[in-house]
């Protein structure tokens, strides 16, 4: 209708193209511009088409659109009405923008407000949403991400179709900075090619480590180029992207385990061929290594990395770190060899912290890292290494050194001055073998190395530490002693946590004192060590403290230690009494974790126990029964993880669970302790054993439909149908271990089936009618497995397809395949290059011809070969030659009846039988070579510069005729154990101990 009048309004009909004719609440409604500050946007945006009473000049002056419309030369020109056809959600909210309205941006209207001040035409509205996303998208921490991963590649795609660059760069930025996070996405596959190669370009890349970086481009392409179809020539292109990847900076074990990947396998070889140059040959810098490879060689640092993760990096030394981190210039070559050949001699550390000392202006300071992960790096000289975390990391909360024996207590005390903010520290070891209160000890001698400039207590106490540490894990450091305890209470009036788990060398009064001190202490992990009576009595003696939160007026009377501990763990323990378990139950309340495994905890003990907020309980080997268990499940409702494995006063009667001995609550049945489990409590994790039948676990359903990882031990009875019903309620299982269950192809082919994401399997011990038709399904995300007596008949073929199956494991463990012969070594080393742990047992003639295949599984760092191959060794030989192979080693080996267990960590189970004839090789010339006598000399030359053994087990056994076969006499002979030797070595020295156990 044409204009009759000069007023300046118009009318402004908005229609959606794409709803047209959909069914609506109201067709049309009329509105007008006069108060817009109060449309009720909810009710307008119900009508199919939505009149708007408009001023007309504003329209003209703010909008393009409505410029060339209204004042152009189109017929619209002279109407007062105009139809709009667009989305009007967004035209609603542009008009409002026009005439003055604030506007609420945010990810999900971010980009049809964009396209709407494109297709209008407003340069403001242009302006506020770059500037919105420029702020949004600038943001440095994960916790500040506001864009889902998703709307990222949307927002990016359309900046790419309308050519607008600050899209894709703010995008590509905003990527690269929480790639970590974006990883984490599902929505990563669908990430564009060109934007993850400018993402990996870009300089704000932040990742924790190569590895992270690696497996993100793997996972990337395996979900693209492997389900779309491509040339050749794409894929390859596809492919070029993993050349960005740092080859030098991967750990050892990962670049190994990817030979066999279709996209990786040259690069992986090239990364681990560079990996054992470095460690041939310390002395090595990066810069060397870049000109023989042509890498770079520098660790991925921005101003927005928090974490610094180089751990399972055999490689890494202090001279390489420091050619590694980012400097403000190049840094001069002959200062950085001077400073890889110092590191060789790391006795001369003196001269080496100099030279060090003058290249620390050099080097860029990351304020945002907080956290460093340098376990399982042998090679790195920790006095040079915090040096330069000083300099580099000046915010340093969190030190991860695990399985880096050679890290010395005095070093701990040098990082706390050097690095005053660090408040964690993790420097586990492998728990040691021997736990003195569960064997017999024949006889132990210890050999210690000369001390270096060690720091006495006096030293120390003389020049008093400001420790921020809230944080110790001391986990099987079996060279700490009473005295280094005394010189750890330094740091105890900042200490919270403390973790001496398998701590071997500390006595009960050295752990009472420490803990004297440590007022504060809210986590202790004493597990198998000799924490006892004189411990308990401190934790559950009043001590008052100043701001202690209020209590329930009956509780308000106690201060103790015990009171305020969250995390208990005294599995293990033996010398904590039924009287001291007693009193420290009494004591404790605000318990969130409690072990107590292997104590002599029962029922009285376990009901003076009045806490209500556990969360986790492992009371597995004890007296406990289900009676007590239903009161404490009760008062604890926030349960996840339940561990009541091989607790016999648990037991199978007619499908429920009864108590085997007279209880002081009668009439009690197994069936309330399920019920109170699946009404309360939502378990994430759990071991069970006496007691587990079909008809329990389905009464548990509700309590364990969030479980991840479950074991089934010896009493519980669940059968096939028990198995079947536990596939069905757990789908989010991600690791299933069963002992001595009924189980069939179909149960196992059902576990493939159902559960996607399983991590770790094992059967143990398990009968039933396995057969290959089980493991010819594929579970690629599988790491773990463990097949112990339950395949008899597996052969190399089985083998084969097993590797074919599963091709992702790092940890293996077969006993009792006796079909098995030497041919299966180099099966396993090929089907499964980054193996960690292997572990045969009776595996028919594995050894029979040597070890040698296994070599080839380049980061190996647990070897356990026990009854594989007849073999004789001299233990005289093998006593005198160990000693001098590691000097001084930070690792760790065990031997066992024709089994020998090389580790980066772990070197395990040679059993020596003394030799049985004249012959001076101690070999049965009959029975094959076997396990060679110099088997650790070569292995340690196959791994050069890793002299990491921190333990050696030789379990010997001796000749036993056998008296049930009367015909043969003479020459039936079995192999039976006699003891046990255990050489292990710490930063202090070599300790042997024999032990009656085999272990």
């Amino acid at each position: 209708m044409a204009s009759t009048s000069k007023d300046n309004f118009v009318v402004l009909e908005l229609k959606d193209p794409l709803v047209i004719g959909a069914e609506t609440t109201q067709k049309e409604i009329f509105i007008s511009t006069s108060d817009i500050c109060t449309w009720n946007l909810p009710l307008i945006l119900s009508h199919e088409s939505i009149k708007v009473k408009a001023e007309r000049s504003r329209l003209i002056q703010h909008s393009t659109y409505f410029s060339g419309l209204l004042v152009g030369s189109f017929s619209e020109s002279c109407l007062d009405h105009v139809s709009v056809y667009w989305n009007l959600e967004t035209t609603v909210n542009v008009l409002k923008f026009i005439y003055g309205c604030p506007l609420d941006l945010s990810f999900n209207n971010f980009l049809p407000l964009l396209e709407g001040a494109l297709f209008f035409g407003l340069d403001d509205l242009l302006l506020e949403c770059k500037t919105w996303f420029c702020r949004t998208t600038s943001t440095k921490g994960l916790s500040s991400v506001q864009i889902p991963l998703d709307s990222i590649i949307e927002i990016w795609n359309f900046g790419l179709d309308h050519a607008i660059d600050f899209l894709a760069e703010l995008c590509t930025g905003y990527f690269a900075r929480n790639f970590m996070w974006a990883v984490s996405c599902s929505s990563f596959s669908y990430v564009p090619f060109n934007l993850l190669c400018s993402c990996i370009e870009h300089p704000h890349l932040t990742v924790d480590s190569e590895k992270h970086l690696c497996e993100a481009l793997l996972g990337w392409l395996t979900s693209n180029v492997g389900s779309m179809e491509f040339s050749s020539n794409t894929e390859d292109d596809y492919g070029s992207i993993l050349e960005k990847v740092q080859l030098n900076l991967l750990p050892l074990w990962f670049a190994s385990g990817k030979r066999r990947n279709h996209y990786f396998s040259k690069l992986a070889d090239e990364s681990t061929s560079d990996i054992f140059s470095l460690m041939k040959d310390p002395s090595m810098s990066s810069c060397c290594v870049l000109r023989v490879s042509g890498r770079n060689s520098r660790i991925r640092l921005t101003e927005y990395t928090e974490k610094v993760d180089l751990s399972g990096c055999p490689q890494i030394t202090s001279a390489f770190l420091l050619s590694a981190l980012p400097c403000s210039n190049n840094m001069d070559l002959t200062l950085t060899g001077t400073l890889n050949r110092s590191s060789v001699k790391l006795q001369c550390f003196d001269g080496a912290r100099h030279l060090i000392s003058q290249s620390l202006f050099q080097l860029l300071a990351f304020e945002a890292v907080c956290e460093v992960d340098v376990s399982k790096c042998p090679n790195i000289h920790f006095e040079a290494a915090i040096e330069l975390f000083c300099k580099s990391f000046p915010s340093l909360k969190i030190l991860k050194a695990s399985y880096c024996s050679h890290f010395k207590l005095e070093t701990l005390f040098h990082l706390v001055r050097e690095c005053p903010l660090v408040n964690e520290v993790d420097l586990t070891t492998d728990v040691s073998p021997i736990i003195p209160t569960q064997v017999s000890i024949v006889s132990a001698t210890v050999e210690e190395y000369q001390e270096l400039g060690g720091v006495s207590y006096k030293i120390l106490k003389d020049k008093p530490l400001l420790s921020s540490i809230t944080k110790l894990v001391l986990k099987g450091r079996s060279d700490i002693d009473d005295m280094d305890l005394q010189k750890l209470s330094l740091l105890s009036s900042s200490l919270s946590y403390l973790n001496i788990k398998g701590c071997t060398s500390v006595t009960d009064m050295g752990i009472s004192k420490l803990i004297c001190k440590s007022m504060k202490l809210h986590s202790l992990v004493v597990s198998d060590t000799y924490f006892g009576r004189n411990s308990t009595l401190v934790l559950c003696s009043d001590s008052p403290l100043d701001g202690f939160p209020a209590m329930p007026c009956e509780l308000n009377f106690s201060t103790s230690l015990a009171f305020r501990l969250q995390k208990l763990h005294i599995g293990g323990c033996k010398n904590v009494d039924v009287r001291s378990l007693l009193q420290l139950m009494s004591c404790t309340y605000s318990l969130k974790s409690l072990c107590l495994r292997e104590t002599v905890v029962d029922d009285h003990a376990l009901n003076n126990f009045s806490g209500s907020s556990l969360e986790k309980l492992d009371i597995s080997e004890t007296m406990v029964s289900g009676a007590s268990l239903t009161q404490l499940v009760r008062r604890n409702p926030g349960l996840k993880l339940f561990k009541v494995r091989s607790c016999r006063k648990l037991s199978l009667w007619e499908g429920r669970l009864e108590v085997v001995e007279a209880l002081p609550y009668h009439g009690f049945s197994g069936e309330e302790l399920s019920f109170e489990l699946s009404r309360r409590c939502t378990l994430e994790g759990a071991e069970f054993g006496w007691g587990l039948s079909p008809f329990s676990l389905k009464n548990l359903g509700p309590a364990i439909r969030s479980l991840r990882t479950i074991t089934v031990g010896l009493g519980g009875t669940l059968g096939e149908y028990g198995l079947e019903l536990l596939l069905t309620v757990c789908p989010l299982l991600e690791a299933v271990v069963l002992h001595f269950q009924v189980i069939s192809d179909n149960i196992v082919k059902r576990i493939v089936e159902s559960l996607k994401h399983i991590k770790v399997l094992g059967l143990c011990y398990c009968l039933g009618g396995l057969s290959s038709l089980s493991f010819q399904l594929s579970m690629p995300n599988l790491r773990k497995l463990r097949l112990e007596r339950v395949t008899p008949w597996m052969t190399n073929d089985d083998l084969v397809t097993l590797t074919r199956s599963c091709t992702s494991l790092i940890e293996l463990s077969l006993s009792g395949c006796t079909h098995l012969n030497s041919d299966s070594q180099q099966i396993i080393s090929y089907g499964w290059p980054g193996l960690i742990s292997i572990h045969l047992e009776d595996c028919g003639e594995v050894t029979s011809e040597g070890v040698s295949s296994l070599f080839d599984c380049k980061a190996i760092e647990d070897l356990s070969l026990r009854h594989t191959g007849e073999n004789r060794v001299e233990e005289k030989l093998v006593q005198v030659q160990l000693p001098p192979l590691l000097d001084p080693p930070p690792f760790h080996v065990f031997f066992c009846h024709h089994k020998g267990q090389l580790s980066s960590r772990v070197m395990e189970h040679f059993d020596v039988v003394p030799p049985t004839s004249s012959d001076s090789s101690g070999v049965d010339p009959t029975q094959g070579r076997g396990i060679q006598r110099n088997f650790i000399v070569d292995a340690a030359s196959r791994y050069a510069g890793r002299f990491s053994l921190n333990t050696v087990r030789i379990a010997k056994c001796k000749q036993q005729r056998c008296s049930l076969d009367f015909q043969c006499f003479e020459n039936c002979r079995k192999s039976v154990h006699k003891e046990t030797i255990i050489l292990e070595w710490n930063s202090k020295g070599l300790k042997t101990i024999i032990v009656k156990e085999r272990v």
